[in-house]
């Protein structure tokens, strides 16, 4: 090819790339604000945010408080893509980490309105304007981008996409909400106030289009599912081995009981109250055979009612401590002494390969 060809194909590439990001950059408009709510809605969006979410997300806002939770005022997240991007995990949670559904037809504590309402009430109180992002394909070299993935991301991200200190990427929830532009943006801006960095002057345009692609190509094969709730337990039935002998653990800094001594108490009949801290939605998809749903931001005038104080308590959480942590201090201040934590949490446990009740949610075709 002749020096002149290259030089009219190199002018073609470069005005193509100048025509796509002037395109992207268009297409990112100013969206209007949402809807206004009312004074009441923001007291109790406040309110539930500091019960349900501050935990992880703590309590201004700024993110990886517990469990690496994700900032929720970060400017590029706030401005690109509410309300689905964070409604959506919210009522629905995401398999496979910590973060559990918090609407109440999949066994959580919110009511649809009260979901949409937190999720407005977090954009009102970052301050930033929406923009505006199509729903139109980012192409890029898939294998191409699975290796700057591997290279740039996956020490934060997990090889698999799984989280480590960032946030799961390859979740089928989050791929089948978050438009390739939404993705495409985080990694070029980054999340302000937060370890992700922005890409955008480190990374060329080409790789982080790169890099969209391959997380987009992990989204196929999504199977919607509706929830089939299992009726919660009775206070007869909170006590497990209710005629056995006290497991006597072992604690670790008085606090802390590791999995395979919980496992082994459990195969020899030991007596012992499980509670799983988690939001009962994830509960209700897997837990420790015998535990009873009992949620970290619960009233515990209420939750307590059928708790007996002489028997051996373990909570558990997926944090993996941090919930479980959260209430066993709470019943410890109301005089429930015989009290531990599981270590490892249950994602623990059931790495370590120990077994679990899988929950009676199950695909519903409507």
């Amino acid at each position: 090819m002749s020096k002149i060809s290259n030089g009219l194909l190199a002018s073609a590439l470069i005005t193509i790339t100048l025509l796509s990001n002037m395109a992207f950059s268009q297409e990112r408009d100013r969206r209007s604000p949402p809807r206004k709510l009312t004074a009441e809605q923001s007291r109790v969006a406040a309110s539930n945010y500091q019960k349900y979410c501050a935990l992880c997300h703590g309590e201004n806002r700024e993110g990886h408080k517990n469990d690496h939770a994700p900032s929720l005022r970060s400017k590029s997240l706030m401005e690109s893509g509410i309300a689905h991007q964070i409604l959506r995990p919210m009522q629905y949670g995401r398999e496979g980490t910590a973060m559990g559904g918090y609407l109440n037809e999949v066994g959580g504590p919110m009511t649809l309105a009260e979901t949409w309402n937190l999720t407005y009430w977090l954009f009102e109180q970052a301050g930033y304007d929406r923009l505006k992002f199509s729903t139109n394909p980012v192409l890029g070299d898939i294998k191409r981008g699975e290796k700057v993935f591997q290279e740039i991301c996956a020490s934060c991200h997990g090889k698999q996409g799984e989280g480590i200190t960032g946030p799961a990427l390859m979740n089928q929830s989050a791929l089948a909400h978050n438009t390739d532009e939404f993705i495409r943006y985080a990694i070029q801006e980054g999340r302000q106030g937060t370890p992700m960095q922005a890409f955008k002057n480190t990374l060329s345009a080409a790789d982080i289009d790169n890099i969209t692609a391959f997380l987009r190509s992990k989204s196929m094969g999504l199977v919607e599912e509706k929830p089939v709730l299992r009726a919660l337990p009775e206070p007869k039935d909170y006590i497990v081995n209710k005629h056995g002998d006290d497991p006597n653990f072992d604690l670790k800094d008085g606090m802390y009981v590791l999995s395979k001594d919980l496992n082994d108490a459990l195969n020899a009949k030991k007596k012992m109250v499980l509670l799983d801290t988690r939001v009962t939605s994830v509960w209700q998809t897997a837990h420790i055979e015998g535990a009873i749903p009992f949620p970290y931001y619960a009233d515990l005038d209420e939750t307590v009612a059928g708790i007996p104080k002489d028997v051996q308590i373990v909570a558990y959480c997926s944090c993996p401590r941090a919930a479980a942590d959260h209430t066993i201090n709470r019943l410890r201040a109301r005089g429930y002494t015989r009290t531990a934590v599981l270590w490892e949490g249950i994602f623990g446990w059931m790495h370590l390969g120990y077994p679990v009740r899988r929950g009676d949610i199950a695909g519903v075709n409507d």
